[in-house]
């Protein structure tokens, strides 16, 4: 089978059989299309002539061009994903990545802003939605429902109007590997969204649609134009890190476990599959007590 059709099939068995988000499947296509190039420059177009060595070959340049470890584990994770299913269902003779490492992915601490920055922040878009203007109505109600969730982008934009139960202060929401589950919010983020359907959504619906959030076309509002609204808010703030809507979701967690929230109701809150992913967090909540203690401390 040709490498390339192999990837193609690879990415429609991720969506439709092991219910993978589209962002993921568009990250592994994105991933082995680049091993697909890397192997046809050396004259392999063929997957069953894909070999443990040249798979080490690609990681290696891949290396060298300064991609990070983290991306280097997940390109890994990607070609683990393919051989192991072309050999299971018998495209290939055998499973060449059976034997490949991934190189530990770097462990950064998650940029977490302060509850006074966010506070700023949402201080911010509320005086731009003063004006009654349609799109800074939806861009508060947005962020005020990123950090009173700890959603993901994808799921805030994936939205419809019938996942937001107001009565209840829940959103129904689907994550990834097509989990879905119950997320709670509180009532800042209920008289934002509750004033958006009011007053803001019906000035920038275009045809009809189901979905929540909405652009100023009038279609449903894209993962892109969250992450530039974020990251022009967070522009202005000082702090270190990536400065994308992940940052509010690091946030809202960080700010639950220094309130007192049990880790494993924070677990379920973001939608992790492992305890492990979310431990992160108490990890976040230790540097900033250590920092707290080191600037307050007389004898620190």
């Amino acid at each position: 089978m040709q490498l390339e059709r192999a990837v193609d099939d690879f990415a429609v068995y991720l969506a439709a059989e092991r219910g993978f988000s589209a962002n993921t499947v568009r990250s592994y296509r994105s991933d082995l299309g680049q091993l697909s190039s890397f192997a046809h420059s050396r004259g392999i177009d063929d997957a069953d002539r894909v070999s443990l060595e040249l798979l080490r070959d690609w990681l290696w340049q891949g290396s060298k061009a300064g991609l990070s470890r983290s991306t280097l584990a997940r390109r890994s994770a990607a070609v683990r994903g393919l051989t192991s299913w072309l050999a299971k269902t018998e495209q290939v003779t055998a499973d060449a990545a059976s034997r490949l490492k991934s190189p530990r992915a770097d462990h950064h601490l998650p940029r977490v802003l302060t509850a006074l920055q966010m506070d700023i922040l949402l201080a911010g878009l509320a005086a731009r939605a003063a004006s009654d203007a349609p799109e800074a109505i939806r861009d508060l109600a947005v962020i005020e429902l990123l950090y009173a969730s700890a959603l993901r982008v994808s799921e805030v934009t994936g939205l419809d109007v019938a996942s937001v139960d107001l009565g209840r202060l829940t959103v129904r929401v689907t994550g990834k590997g097509s989990k879905e589950r119950v997320v709670p919010f509180g009532v800042p983020a209920k008289r934002a969204i509750e004033r958006y359907l009011a007053v803001a959504r019906r000035g920038l619906l275009g045809d009809p649609t189901e979905a929540l959030f909405l652009s100023g076309r009038g279609v449903r509002l894209g993962t892109r134009a969250v992450y530039t609204l974020v990251s022009t808010l967070l522009s202005t703030i000082p702090g270190s890190g990536p400065s994308g809507p992940h940052a509010l979701r690091h946030t809202a967690a960080t700010h639950l476990l220094d309130g007192g929230a049990d880790l494993r109701a924070v677990q379920e809150l973001l939608g992790h599959a492992s305890l492990g992913t979310t431990q992160i967090y108490t990890h976040v909540s230790a540097e900033r007590l250590k920092e707290s203690y080191r600037s307050a401390h007389p004898r620190a």
